[in-house]
């Protein structure tokens, strides 16, 4: 069967397209997602996060040996579920800073500057609290104040007071600026992916076709023009455009399967060379998450809750009354701040974990703990995503290249140095025995080298790697049509020039609600 548009990828961006491409009746959509359904009560739970990135609905990726970080090797998760990301995150709903998207405009992507995105923010958005210029009623995407804050979270408020950091009631407002609590992509105290929230809807339409568990082999391109896919056990699936929205990792691997992107290092696996395109797989940025740890007085936090029964009272207080740890992301609560005092808007941003050990490779505290994580927001080094073969089954190369630039390595040690004296003022004080990482023996620059050699993470925001501009570089042009074939596009996090001031979610779906509109001639 031919279709009109076939989308490669049923994540954060793939399933908003499904839903909105498919409101015409006359266009016959297929869905390809290499995941399966979201049917664990992981996926649906707030607190399921918690499980997320130790290999629930995950690839099981891992970096590339961080030259410029000791050669440490990170494990990197990215989602293989219908919804992607949005099925596996923490929650968060932040766009980034008005001043990010102006900046994609200056660098030549028309119709990308705040005031032209800002609509598609607030299209998508169902705020349960605001209803203003910045934010819409609605849309298909809950998004929802805290269920379940804890005491400790306004300790952290006085204590970042203490400091000079003010409260802020609303990030993704007129201000960026302070803490405060996040809102989360929540409806009726359950997760709002994007798969439940605008493609579970979309498949009782006639003209939707979705499949997962689908491997796609790659993009069939015939005389300059992408005209299928080629999918194991089918064969040639024909269509009229092809969509790739398999995320910013996904995305430029699968186009070098399909020998599109920098010819020299395709000729060198073997894969047969389609389109020459240097930029696919270049520009990749990620924010690097720096992290305090601190054991609690009591039980100030959730982690009292790790232990069976009190997980299982956990979960029949989330049955009774939607309340309590199950309720909680765990990461409700952060910020936005500066490391340089010169920046042009906050360039650190904060998430306060309600425990410890909540993600892979973090520790956890036997008696009890809360966690402080930092990222510096705008780094400046580039790394890349290339192929390890011509296997379609191997993981890829996944080279961040955190702290090529020394300047992202010193905003991001004066990240955790804020974090720390965050953690020790006043405020706290009745909370916080004492911190346990870094620990009082990380004092010089040297030591904090060395700790975040042994604990630095992803903080999960891969982005940059099928550059948008309208350049002869660029891979996609502003209509994210493919620079060099015909029926091609890209629409996903991979698309931004540069990785916005914040959680990368939330963004991405405003780039799809743009591109369907793009795509119906609508915008």
């Amino acid at each position: 069967m031919e279709y009109d548009t076939i989308i490669i990828g049923g994540g954060s961006a793939g399933s908003v397209l499904a839903a909105r491409l498919t409101e015409d009746p006359t266009r016959r959509v297929l869905l390809l997602e290499a995941g399966g359904r979201d049917r664990h009560p992981f996926y649906h739970l707030p607190a399921g996060f918690a499980k997320m990135t130790k290999g629930i609905g995950s690839w099981g990726w891992y970096t590339t040996p961080q030259r410029h970080m000791k050669d440490m090797v990170i494990r990197y998760t990215q989602a293989k579920v219908i919804g992607g990301g949005s099925s596996i995150n923490a929650q968060i709903y932040t766009r980034g800073n008005a001043l990010d998207y102006d900046e994609w405009r200056q660098a030549g992507c028309t119709g990308w500057g705040y005031d032209d995105i800002l609509p598609y923010f607030r299209k998508a958005e169902d705020n349960d609290t605001h209803a203003n210029r910045y934010h819409g009623q609605g849309g298909p995407l809950g998004v929802s104040q805290p269920r379940a804050p804890l005491p400790i979270c306004d300790a952290y408020f006085a204590a970042a007071a203490q400091l000079g950091i003010p409260r802020n009631l609303d990030m993704t407002g007129e201000e960026q600026d302070g803490v405060g609590f996040y809102q989360l992509t929540q409806k009726n105290y359950r997760r709002s992916s994007t798969a439940v929230a605008y493609l579970r809807p979309a498949e009782k339409r006639a003209n939707l076709t979705v499949i997962t568990g689908a491997q796609v082999l790659r993009v069939v391109v015939d005389q300059g023009r992408a005209t299928g896919v080629d999918l194991a056990g089918q064969g040639i699936v024909r269509a009229g455009e092809v969509i790739l929205s398999a995320g910013a990792i996904g995305s430029p691997r699968l186009l070098q399967l399909s020998g599109i992107g920098p010819a020299e290092h395709l000729r060198s696996l073997g894969v047969p060379v389609v389109f020459d395109q240097p930029g696919v797989g270049a520009n990749l940025q990620d924010h690097v998450d720096l992290f305090v740890i601190a054991e609690c007085t009591g039980p100030h936090t959730y982690d009292r809750f790790a232990k069976p029964h009190l997980s299982a009272l956990a979960a029949l207080q989330y049955l009774l009354t939607r309340k309590g740890p199950v309720a909680s992301s765990l990461f409700e609560t952060g910020g936005f701040w500066y490391a340089d005092p010169n920046a042009r808007s906050p360039d650190i941003q904060l998430h306060l974990g309600l425990g410890s050990g909540i993600e892979a490779g973090v520790a956890a505290m036997p008696q009890g703990g809360v966690t402080l994580n930092s990222a510096y927001l705008r780094p400046r080094s580039r790394g890349t995503v290339r192929l390890a073969s011509a296997d379609p089954l191997a993981a890829p190369l996944i080279d961040p290249n955190y702290w090529a630039d020394p300047y992202d390595r010193e905003m991001s040690i004066r990240g955790l140095k804020l974090a720390r004296e965050i953690m020790r003022q006043d405020a706290l004080k009745p909370f916080v025995l004492a911190e346990r990482l870094p620990g009082p023996d990380v004092q010089t620059d040297e030591d904090y080298f060395n700790y975040a050699c042994a604990h630095a993470k992803t903080d999960h925001h891969p982005a940059g790697t099928c550059r948008m501009g309208s350049d002869p570089a660029a891979v996609v042009d502003p209509q994210l049509r493919f620079n060099g074939i015909e029926g091609l596009r890209v629409v996903d996090a991979s698309i931004m020039p540069s990785v916005v001031s914040s959680n990368t979610n939330a963004a991405t779906i405003m780039i799809a609600e743009k591109a369907a509109d793009m795509i119906r001639g609508q915008a």
